[in-house]
């Protein structure tokens, strides 16, 4: 999902589901697509995917999406698109603790890169998840930061500003782990900028927890205090943020 809707030429369609993406009301996005081709099945099963990590919840309305976009596939890249987002639950499943998926998630965007070749637009976000899995699962800093400058460099060059969003964030966490706490600024500031212009409401109120972390007081304590209200905001989502609102911790964010 690459914030398809954010634009005013997009069809009416794809505006309120990205409207309805941003402000996580995944279920009742989905609920706008009938999963009669391949490209509409797989993108409801990216947004109730998306749900899983965001809220812990939905797991089995994920599998039954999947399944048809499985089903429909025709193509190696929809084949590789549906791989990637079996991978991707996989991961959250096993990131929330819910089932140990970790092989599965291996194995699905192993299959994805079998099937989405380098330089194709699905590419970059199949390189972010795979660094999502070698820093979350395989604790594999070096590994996560080769595959997010991959993700970062074709999400620039296919101009998918919603996942540069995601790659800026997660460059700047393993920059702050690093110590280096100019780029790790750089980056969150990135990332909070793309999601604020974009109307990615789920998305900034880690993005501002993020930035909080590399910035002295008062600021650190304004920006903290705007993430815990937007996070009351959407009900509580994303789940994991409440655990790095209070107390502040070092950035450990899952998207």
């Amino acid at each position: 999902m690459s914030g398809s809707g954010t634009t005013s030429d997009d069809d009416p369609l794809q505006t309120a589901v990205w409207r309805l993406r941003s402000r996580a009301c995944w279920a009742d996005a989905a609920a706008l697509l009938t999963p009669a081709t391949p490209a509409a099945a797989l993108q409801r099963a990216a947004l109730l995917v998306e749900r899983c990590l965001y809220t812990e919840q939905g797991w089995e309305e994920a599998e039954d999406a999947l399944r048809t976009a499985e089903a429909l596939a025709l193509t190696d890249e929809e084949r590789g698109a549906a791989a990637c987002e079996r991978g991707q639950l996989a991961y959250a499943a096993t990131l929330h603790t819910v089932r140990d998926r970790a092989d599965e998630a291996r194995a699905a965007l192993g299959r994805a890169a079998a099937l989405i070749p380098p330089g194709t637009p699905g590419r970059p976000l199949l390189d972010f998840r795979r660094g999502l899995l070698a820093e979350n699962l395989a604790h594999s800093p070096q590994s996560a930061q080769a595959a997010y400058r991959r993700a970062h460099a074709g999400a620039t060059a296919h101009a998918n500003t919603l996942l540069l969003s995601f790659t800026w964030r997660h460059l700047a966490g393993l920059a702050l782990r690093e110590g280096d706490l100019t780029e790790a600024r750089h980056g969150f500031a990135e990332s909070l900028r793309i999601r604020e212009e974009l109307g990615y409401l789920v998305g900034t109120a880690p993005a501002l927890a993020s930035l909080a972390d590399t910035e002295p007081e008062p600021e650190a304590s304004r920006l903290r205090e705007e993430a815990r209200r937007l996070y009351r905001l959407l009900g509580g989502v994303p789940t994991w943020l409440a655990a790095h609102l209070t107390p502040p911790t070092p950035d450990a964010a899952t998207a």
